[in-house]
């Protein structure tokens, strides 16, 4: 396999991962995602890309969960987030819808990532490309792309 922009960052900071290649025939939510690799969903997490008024920020939060853009904002220090389109996603950042990854955007933006990572030995996190995951400790992640744990998602939901 071509190693892609974030393995390649991974590799030069010396971070361990392991590749996870997946297979999914149609969708690519990351509720799939996490049953093809046989993992529970509450350790894969997915890459969010918002923007404010001037700024983008970048969240990570477990997929079968939903961003909490009042707290996005609160967070951030901004009065109000909002997804970015899909459609200016691979301008922005250099990665397509599904394949988004937190490592290797064309800019370091402020991240954050959820708060139910920061205990777990390890989390599947994009590669950079559909089909393929990175897993890593979120400790790790965190140091790596200068990011902050914090709490990023609604709490009404049952998971």
């Amino acid at each position: 396999m071509k190693k892609t922009n974030a393995m390649r960052i991974l590799d030069s900071n010396k971070v361990k991962y392991d590749i996870v290649e997946y297979s999914i025939d149609g969708g690519i939510s990351g509720v799939e995602v996490a049953s093809s690799l046989g993992e529970p969903v509450e350790c894969v997490y997915k890459t969010l890309v918002t923007v404010s008024k001037n700024e983008h920020y970048v969240f990570v939060i477990p997929v079968a969960r939903e961003l909490d853009l009042k707290k996005a904002a609160c967070i951030s220090g901004e009065k109000k987030i909002e997804m970015l389109h899909s459609r200016d996603l691979l301008k922005t950042t250099g990665y397509i819808h599904g394949g988004c990854s937190p490592i290797g955007m064309k800019k370091q933006f402020k991240t954050y990532i959820d708060k139910t990572a920061e205990d777990r030995e390890y989390i599947y996190v994009s590669g950079g490309k559909i089909g393929v995951q990175v897993k890593l400790k979120p400790a790790d992640l965190m140091k790596l792309i200068d990011a902050k744990f914090e709490d990023l998602t609604k709490e009404d939901e049952n998971v």
